[in-house]
């Protein structure tokens, strides 16, 4: 990557962290008139930026109000490079339910992982927050859904992940979906814990794990 994108993706994601959203807004139309990749400034620009956020969170220096202001600026940065993301042209799409467990309202790092599953050509089926773990299972058969993305950012609903892998196995349809988990309190360990198939810690790593997960 040039020094000059590597510079104003860097910009990009303070400006999120800084909660500048005409900023955000000025430095995406620039990547659209530079003509880089719209992709790679979500990923090296909004996402990052908004990772440093979550942790600013997570470290009590950012509060909700601040949290929110991070992720006005963000949208409105998604706003801007949208059109101009080169979806892949895959001739069958492959179907992923997502959703934010029941007991969570934070959607999100969700939102950011739903935009970069679409641009790499699935088709999503978003559950949105607060979802319940039966309503994850139901939709995921009703839609033949190939994978099952489950976020949270609360360690208190953490336990709504293991409840929709738990009902896969007790309808005996566990091996017929993918279950992927992610968010601030998840890790590998938790994951191996209750079975999952695998976790991501961002967008841009969802992404990747996705498309090994439908190819396995």
């Amino acid at each position: 990557m040039s020094i000059k994108k590597q510079e104003l993706y860097k910009k990009l994601a303070d400006t999120i962290v800084d909660m500048d959203e005409e900023e955000t807004v000025n430095i995406c139309n620039q990547v659209v008139s530079e003509k880089f990749d719209a992709y790679e400034a979500i990923d090296n620009g909004l996402s990052v930026g908004m990772d440093r956020a979550g942790k600013l969170f997570d470290e009590e220096e950012y509060f909700v109000p601040e949290l929110l202001l991070c992720s006005d600026a963000m949208y409105a940065g998604l706003d801007v490079l949208k059109p101009h993301i080169k979806a892949k042209d895959n001739k069958i799409k492959q179907k992923v339910i997502i959703g934010v467990v029941e007991g969570d309202t934070h959607d999100i790092g969700k939102n950011l992982v739903k935009i970069m599953l679409e641009t790499a050509g699935f088709d999503i089926v978003d559950l949105g927050r607060d979802v319940a773990p039966s309503t994850f299972v139901e939709k995921a058969k009703e839609e033949k859904a190939k994978i099952i993305v489950i976020s949270t950012l609360m360690t208190t609903t953490m336990e709504g992940m293991n409840e929709v892998i738990e009902i896969l196995i007790k309808e005996n349809i566990r091996d017929d979906f993918k279950v992927m988990i992610g968010g601030g309190p998840i890790s590998q360990g938790y994951a191996n814990k209750i079975g999952a198939d695998g976790y991501s810690v961002n967008a841009a790593e969802a992404v990747k794990l996705a498309k090994i997960l439908v190819q396995a």
